[in-house]
C-alpha cells in the first residue's frame, strides 16, 4: 500500500440535523472535484483513505492518504466517480459526516462537517466525541 498523507481539518456542526443517507460519507461538489484532481496526478492510486489517529490536543485527528486497493474490513464510498475507503477503525466516527473541500485567503484544505463531534481544539486539527 503507498500512502501519503494529504491535510486536514475539522468543523464541528451546531445542532444540525443531517438527513440520514445511504452512504457514511458524504462529499460535497467541491471535494468531489479535488480528489479527482489529485487522484488524476496519482494514476496508480484507486482512491483516498480516511481514517483517524489519536494526537492532537483534543484527542483525535482525521488523516488522509492514497491507497492502491481496498483493505478487508474498509468501507467504500462512490460518489461521482470518486473512491473513498474510510478505515475500519473510523467507521462509527464518520457516520453522517460532509466531507468539503474550502479555500480561503490562507489555506486550501479539506474539512470535515461532522455532528458527532463533541468539541474540538482552538487551532481545528483535533477533535473529541
Amino acid at each position: 500500500m503507498a500512502s501519503r498523507a494529504i491535510g486536514a481539518s475539522v468543523r464541528a456542526v451546531k445542532k444540525t440535523r443531517l438527513i440520514p443517507t445511504k452512504q457514511a460519507l458524504v462529499l460535497t461538489q467541491s471535494a468531489v472535484d479535488k480528489v479527482k484532481s489529485l487522484l488524476q496526478k496519482e494514476p496508480n492510486m484507486a482512491g483516498l483513505k480516511v481514517g483517524v489517529k489519536q494526537r492532537g490536543c483534543n484527542g483525535m485527528s482525521y488523516t488522509l492518504d492514497y491507497v492502491d486497493k481496498k483493505e478487508k474490513f474498509d468501507e467504500e464510498v462512490v460518489q461521482d466517480g470518486v473512491r473513498i475507503f474510510i478505515d475500519s477503525k473510523a467507521q462509527m466516527t464518520l457516520l453522517g459526516t460532509e466531507m468539503d473541500f474550502v479555500v480561503d485567503k490562507l489555506s486550501s484544505e479539506f474539512v470535515f462537517n461532522n455532528p458527532n463531534i463533541k468539541g474540538t481544539c482552538g487551532c481545528g486539527e483535533s477533535f473529541n466525541l
